[in-house]
């Protein structure tokens, strides 16, 4: 049962490390209104993490889908991923 517990402790403690991390990584997010009259969004520093879309906000939207499946592939991937406002998400093998 302890161990039940500790292990769902644990994941909760992710699952807000990655919230924590999404949101610090949007508050970098850049917007312009392309020729065609559509928003363009991407994060600097996150390479390939962009989005386009007919309004603001369905760009942010898409804008941060995009950046939540390239950290989970980058995770699954092994990548190195950039630091945000302190949060590393580098994962490193346990010792002892």
């Amino acid at each position: 049962m302890a161990s039940t517990c500790a292990n769902q402790w644990k994941d909760e403690e992710i699952t807000a490390m990655l919230i924590q991390y999404v949101h610090a990584a949007m508050h970098k997010a850049v917007y312009e209104i392309l020729s065609d009259g559509t928003f363009y969004g991407e994060i600097p520093g996150f390479q390939g993490v962009y989005a386009n879309a007919a309004t603001l906000e369905s760009c942010r939207e898409e804008l941060q889908e995009v950046l939540e499946g390239w950290v989970v592939l980058g995770l699954q991937m092994g990548h190195s991923l950039p630091v945000v406002e302190g949060i590393d998400l580098t994962v490193r093998e346990a010792t002892g």
